[in-house]
């Protein structure tokens, strides 16, 4: 079999790989029963934080 056979097949196949791919992601991602595990995702790192970071003071060098 020749090379530019495995080139265009090795094409393609990524090509509809991709594609399914995408759409299987988009899919899960707006699937509607799934929309709390979500939103309790986003919500859980809010929970951790005690309020902003506190600055560190510059030190300056001396000359």
């Amino acid at each position: 079999m020749p090379h530019e056979f495995f080139v265009e097949m090795a094409k393609s196949f990524g090509l509809f790989y991709l594609l399914a791919l995408s759409i299987g992601i988009t899919i899960y991602a707006f699937w509607p029963s799934l929309g709390g595990r979500f939103d309790k995702a986003a919500k859980s790192i809010l929970d951790d934080e005690n309020g902003p970071a506190p600055q560190q003071q510059e030190v300056q060098q001396c000359r």
